[in-house]
């Protein structure tokens, strides 16, 4: 059994959709796993990880749409507002998506979907550096 992992800092330019598809395949195919599972982990509390559509970027635009108006921003509600109007509404959007991802590898490939990409998504408002980590396990070379 083999065991790899690897940490990646990943900018963003505030709020939005970073793919990151071809960071993990690269992370996948230097890992030598050929068959087994690749999960990357987010380590932070107000991004997230996503396995969206990756051909048509009004996709993309629609869930940021839909999840701006299911979570605004300046809710009088939030006390948890340290950081600004966008600190509660990132912790929120986090916890309703997720913060890790489990993918299969097979033939040394991750296993997507023709239209599925990895995407960050960043809730903060401001860029940030956030921390992803790849950790792959399985049979390999």
């Amino acid at each position: 059994m083999k065991v790899f992992h690897e940490e990646h800092t990943i900018p963003t330019g505030g709020q939005g959709l970073v793919e990151c598809t071809a960071l993990i395949h690269q992370t996948v195919a230097r890992s030598g796993v050929q068959n087994g599972l690749c999960t990357t982990c987010l380590l932070h509390t107000s991004a997230s990880l996503l396995v969206q559509e990756n051909a048509d970027p009004s996709a993309r635009r629609d869930l940021e749409y839909f999840f701006a108006k299911l979570v605004p921003e300046n809710d009088p509600g939030f006390t948890h507002t340290a950081e600004g109007p966008d600190d509660m509404p990132s912790h929120i959007k986090a916890a309703l998506t997720q913060t890790s991802l489990s993918i299969p590898v097979v033939q040394g490939a991750l296993v997507l979907g023709t239209w599925q990409g990895i995407y960050l998504w960043e809730h903060r408002d401001a860029p940030h550096r956030r921390r992803v980590l790849v950790h792959l396990l399985g049979e390999g070379s």
